[in-house]
């Protein structure tokens, strides 16, 4: 290599929204740029100018500062770069590389329908193509060129691929190129070897459906006199179907994730083991990742995309997550599920502390919170007809009575609970059970003296009192 510093790029087209598929095709480029203190390049590939909206721009920049996947360079545009490319064009058209091609899209179409009846594989035929002694046909009047590639006709093209391994093309398997349309713009194998050029990128690290361009690629990169970057490329990301992930087959926005309450390291996570390992490490914080990541241990085989196994990676990462700063991450989830901003209180990292071990997501969490700062609690009716029964109202009447002039801590309220039990003569689950129905909706709650001094001796009263 030429350059010592590493330096990648995600370059995704603006058709739609990015998946998960995609975004890992940025998250490993990202973490190798990260790993070996290199650059990390985003480059927005807008030239199929019938697809490509800025609306598509927006939803991949702001699922990849989600993720915060942070880019050091870009986001560069292919539109922007249209003088760039017809300059190198040129140049590759003196140095003999290119020539114009007059051959009709009738012709080309005639050509493939022989070619396939023969049983021989569709192709250009190298018409147009100059050779030495080589009698061109007469150029056609009225008829704007393509301009093609000269493809070099003998020999192999080959690369060791950090994911693959060693991948070689016959180059007689290989035709001539269109790298340039009939009104002169440029095309996506040209245009990304020119950025690629430009950009000093060093390593490729990309979906495997791009291996059929990698030789392609690769010839034009040699004729520029350009390094040739290091190819990896990745086993195609399966949807639970076990089909390719993509937007026609039900694959959801990654700003979606975000929206559903997934954390964004919690997502790091699973999208790097679904491809890559370190071992049998399971769970792993981003700067472990970093830490650990090489192409050498890139898997060879297609992962499967499996939604249970994300939401137990999300819990995971939500459990051992520090307490204000997840307060800080569900405080507009508990705005949307109802509570308002104003009414949250220093109580929140401690309604944190004891939910989370209970919650998968963001969502999960909101919904215990809105229960701490509602007026009224919905109860699961189950619940309700199997606790709150006859003979549990003596119980919670003489309960409420002795919450009036407890003092509030979750001591005092333990004590209160033992000390109505015992002159009740009842045991833990005839009050606590009924309790937590009245109070929080759900038999299911943590320790019943932490929920009710966090939930406070007024809402605890009123929701007693509205049996």
């Amino acid at each position: 290599m030429t350059s010592t510093k590493v330096r990648t790029r995600f370059a995704p087209s603006p058709t739609g929204f990015i998946h998960l598929g995609n975004i890992r095709s940025a998250l490993y480029p990202w973490a190798f740029a990260r790993a070996n203190g290199g650059d990390f390049i985003l480059r927005i590939e807008d030239t199929d100018l019938e697809r490509s909206t800025q609306a598509s721009v927006d939803v991949i920049l702001e699922g990849m500062a989600w993720l915060q996947l942070d880019h050091d360079e870009g986001p560069y545009y292919q539109m922007q770069r249209m003088d760039r490319y017809k300059e190198v064009l040129a140049q590759l058209q003196a140095a003999g590389h290119v020539y114009p091609c007059y051959m009709s899209v009738q012709e080309l179409d005639a050509l493939r329908e022989r070619q396939m009846a023969a049983k021989e594989k569709p192709r250009y035929d190298g018409t147009w193509r100059p050779e030495p002694g080589k009698v061109l046909p007469p150029v056609p009047e009225g008829v704007k060129p393509v301009l093609r590639f000269k493809t070099p006709k003998d020999g192999v093209v080959g690369w060791d691929d950090k994911c693959k391994g060693r991948i070689e093309f016959q180059n007689s398997e290989l035709d001539d190129l269109v790298i340039a349309r009939p009104d002169g713009t440029p095309t996506y194998n040209f245009c990304v070897c020119v950025d690629d050029m430009d950009m000093r990128v060093t390593h490729v690290i990309r979906g495997d459906d791009h291996v059929n361009n990698t030789p392609r690629q690769i010839h034009i990169f040699e004729a520029l006199g350009a390094q040739v970057p290091v190819f990896a490329h990745l086993p195609t990301v399966l949807n639970e179907q076990g089909e390719k992930m993509s937007k026609r087959n039900g694959a959801k926005a990654v700003t979606q994730y975000r929206d559903e309450g997934y954390l964004p390291d919690a997502m790091v996570n699973y999208l790097a083991r679904l491809g890559w390992s370190h071992g049998d490490d399971e769970i792993f914080s981003r700067a472990q990742f970093l830490a650990w990541f090489d192409l050498d241990h890139l898997g060879r085989s297609a992962g499967q995309f499996d939604e249970a196994k994300l939401r137990w990676v999300n819990a995971q990462h939500l459990k051992a997550m520090d307490d204000a700063q997840l307060a800080d991450m569900v405080e507009p989830f508990a705005v949307k599920a109802g509570v308002a901003a104003s009414q949250l209180d220093e109580r929140l990292p401690r309604i944190c502390a004891l939910f989370k071990d209970r919650c998968e997501t963001l969502v999960d969490l909101a919904r215990w919170i809105a229960v701490f700062y509602a007026d009224a609690v919905e109860r699961n009716a189950d619940d309700y007809a199997r606790h709150v029964t006859e003979a549990a109202q003596p119980l919670l009447d003489a309960f409420a009575a002795a919450l009036q002039t407890v003092e509030w801590n979750k001591e005092a309220i333990a004590a209160a609970i033992k000390d109505v039990l015992k002159a009740q003569g009842a045991k833990m689950p005839q009050l606590a059970m009924p309790v937590r129905v009245l109070t929080m909706g759900t038999a299911h709650t943590p320790s019943v003296d932490a929920v009710l001094e966090l939930l406070g001796r007024e809402k605890i009263l009123a929701r007693l009192k509205s049996r």
